[in-house]
């Protein structure tokens, strides 16, 4: 049958708008509506037959739908006043009878299932042009910055805000200080024993008054006006270990935010006046939602500081030699005992990369040790009762313990954590 039997055979099934008519040629004569393909044929038609023209004011498929396109971009918009974006993407959730409704006009035209479009995708796709008309953003079909679902059954319009994020790197100046709250473990962070203040936590139900997170995060929440934020940390140090010079890639994300286009050097000076000098954080920028999952799995090389007390004297050259032996070194190190009961016993082989160091007594030195990811240097000076070769301790023969162990880079393995394809321009 030709596009015009077509069409007189869909007007034959009961009244339709222009869209529903047209939507079932939605593959022909690029360029169109679908509600100007309709109305182009439903004028030829009449030409052809000599009929007087008229236009349809009820649809059997749509039941007025297609009517209300600048109605749903309207409500879309004023549920998003208020929010700052530059991205969205529409859905609809379309009725189970309109979808039949669709189907039964192919299949009584004796059109395939999948001929033209499908209503879902019309309705998608003209709402969301007239959102973009009157909000002035664009559409995004991977991650938007505001997801809009149009629900014909309730005439709502659900409204989902993804989350910013912030990109940068922190030091942390302060021992016994964590990357993130630390909920007490007696009141499992409720602050309460028995129905009194927990005496582990004087109630606040942190083990920790502080973090890296809360010295930070609640300024970046504060410029993004959102809901929420959570940090995401490349690795964590330990809690009486500083992390210096380059410092720790992190990410913020805030969720829901109301402002998206912050000025990071500003928000950069405002995180370190709140933090008093216990963090600092630079190179802050506007990332991407993908940069969550690159600082967290991205492999990293980390470098660390560490002051070392030996319990017997140790002689320089024995001590250069021992330095000589470990820097290159393939290390086998079994779970050390200290974090046995949480993780599980391995024997992990692992690469350091480099080690230097000054004996500044006999009994006591300071060591740089650049390691792989997951090098447990602790270990790799005490030797963990033989858990851990080779060691310092064990090269030496003497036993050693490491007294205080600062962070002061990491690094990706193979490539820089920052990517232009991971930061917002």
């Amino acid at each position: 049958m030709s596009v015009l039997e077509d069409a007189r055979a869909a007007l034959a099934t009961g009244p339709l708008c222009d869209s529903c008519l047209g939507r079932l040629f939605a593959d022909r004569s690029f360029g169109l509506a679908n509600a100007e393909r309709g109305h182009a044929l439903r004028v030829t038609l009449a030409l052809a037959d000599d009929d007087p023209f008229e236009e349809s004011e009820d649809c059997w498929v749509c039941e007025g739908e297609c009517d209300r396109f600048d109605w749903w971009a309207e409500q879309a918009a004023s549920a998003v006043r208020g929010y700052e974006f530059d991205t969205y993407q529409v859905g609809t959730k379309v009725p189970p009878l309109l979808e039949e409704n669709d189907a039964l006009l192919r299949e009584d035209v004796g059109l395939d299932a999948d001929a033209g479009e499908a209503l879902k995708t019309e309705l998608n796709r003209e709402v969301g042009k007239r959102i973009g008309d009157l909000t002035g953003a664009e559409v995004d079909f991977g991650r938007p910055a505001v997801q809009f679902t149009l629900d014909l059954s309730t005439d709502e319009v659900e409204v989902h805000v993804n989350s910013a994020f912030v990109y940068g790197r922190y030091r942390k100046l302060e021992r016994d200080i964590p990357q993130t709250k630390w909920p007490c473990n007696d009141c499992n962070g409720t602050g309460l024993w028995q129905g009194e203040p927990c005496d582990g936590c004087d109630g606040t139900g942190y083990r920790y008054d502080e973090s890296v997170e809360q010295l930070s995060a609640p300024v970046v929440l504060e410029a993004m006006d959102g809901e929420e934020a959570v940090f995401h940390g490349a690795g964590r140090e330990d809690v009486d270990a500083l992390m210096l010079e380059s410092g720790r890639p992190f990410v913020i994300e805030v969720m829901e935010p109301r402002t998206r286009d912050v000025d990071t050097e500003q928000l950069e000076a405002e995180v370190n006046a709140f933090a008093d000098g216990k963090v600092e954080v630079e190179g802050l920028e506007l990332a991407t939602h993908e940069m969550v999952e690159r600082v967290k799995e991205l492999d990293a090389s980390k470098t660390y500081r560490m002051d070392v007390e030996f319990e017997e004297a140790v002689e320089a050259d024995d001590f250069e030699a021992a330095l000589a032996e470990l820097d290159g070194a393939t290390v086998k190190q079994e779970t050390p005992q200290r974090v046995a009961h949480r993780r599980a016993d391995l024997t992990r082989t692992r690469s350091v990369y480099g080690v230097t160091g000054d004996l500044i007594d006999d009994r006591h030195a300071e060591l740089r040790i650049h390691g792989e990811g997951g090098l447990y240097v602790k270990e790799l000076v005490s030797s963990d009762e033989g858990r851990t070769e080779p060691s310092l301790a064990g090269l030496l023969g003497v036993g050693a313990e490491v007294t205080a162990l600062d962070v002061v880079d990491v690094q990706g393995e193979d490539e820089p954590f920052a990517k232009d394809e991971y930061l917002k321009e």
